[in-house]
């Protein structure tokens, strides 16, 4: 099995914890301040993971090039961006529903790399991928009659819109990382990844707490007066980039994004046990077909 497998399915774990207590905090915290809390405690956290990874490995830190910084700071604006959307479109519906808009991010970023990476997919990948979307669209359907109609209705709601942003979002930061793993060439690519994270995480604090300081003083303090709860959700914000950021610098960012889709298994387990959320026989249907795509894309590339 490729090493990248193992580590996107623990990068998906990661991301559907975190995003549940994000979801979480956003009843208690602005959306600024919500995603302000990832960046900021990630980045004490990334720290300890590449100093750790550093003294275990004893392998010397690359030098950042201009082209990495720029790399990571389009990534760290695009994930802010979509990250900030991800949680507008909890406010309107429940958090599995909202997390399938943003899983578009799969065909988004197929496209993309094909563009800019010259990352060229087998015919079955792109069958794969385009599988996987069918089932997020079911997913969006949430209950309605399966038809043109209400699919056009589904996707054009508010909901829709900001999930697809953040899909387009978290498509330019996984493009983002993977040119600024290029750009590094590093020897050893964990370490060339979580220099990437410990880089983003201060370049997006640095972006969206300057932010919320000049707009919204009253939520960068909340940022603060809320770490017992929001420390946590940098904690797995960054155990969950360390993963993605590896995964991405070892397989084409589409393949990474599409097996990422099976977050929407534990995603759907979070909702009904943890958020209390009640799933529908389409949810069940969107994650068959999501199941289908991702093997069709590790069965056949």
């Amino acid at each position: 099995m490729p090493l990248w497998v193992p580590i996107t399915l623990v990068a998906a774990l990661f991301q559907t914890w975190r995003t549940a207590m994000q979801q979480r905090l956003r009843g208690r915290l602005s959306v600024g301040t919500a995603g302000l809390v990832r960046y900021l405690y990630a980045v004490p956290v990334g720290l300890v993971l590449l100093l750790g990874y550093r003294a275990a490995t004893g392998a010397a830190l690359p030098a950042p090039t201009l082209g990495f910084v720029v790399a990571c700071a389009v990534a760290g604006l695009a994930q802010v961006l979509g990250t900030s959307l991800l949680i507008m479109a909890f406010g309107h519906r429940n958090f599995a529903v909202g997390t399938a808009y943003s899983k578009t991010d799969a065909v988004q970023a197929a496209l993309m790399s094909w563009l800019l990476l010259h990352e060229a997919l087998a015919p079955v990948a792109w069958l794969g991928i385009g599988v996987g979307v069918c089932g997020i669209m079911t997913l969006s359907l949430a209950g309605r009659r399966l038809d043109p109609g209400a699919l056009l209705r589904a996707t054009v709601q508010p909901a829709a819109l900001c999930g697809l942003g953040a899909g387009s979002g978290f498509a330019v930061a996984g493009v983002g990382i993977k040119a600024a793993s290029v750009s590094l060439a590093a020897s050893d690519t964990i370490l060339g990844a979580l220099l990437a994270l410990v880089v983003t995480n201060v370049l997006q604090t640095l972006m969206q707490g300057g932010y919320m300081a000049w707009r919204e003083p009253a939520g960068f303090r909340d940022a603060f007066t809320s770490w017992r709860s929001s420390a946590w959700v940098g904690a797995l914000s960054a155990g969950g980039s360390a993963c993605w950021f590896t995964a991405f610098s070892l397989a084409p960012v589409a393949l990474v994004r599409t097996l990422g889709q099976v977050e929407m298994v534990s995603t759907l387990l979070f909702s009904r046990f943890y958020l209390h959320e009640a799933l529908r026989r389409t949810d069940v249907a969107g994650l068959v077909l999501i199941v289908c795509g991702v093997v069709l894309v590790l069965l056949f590339h």
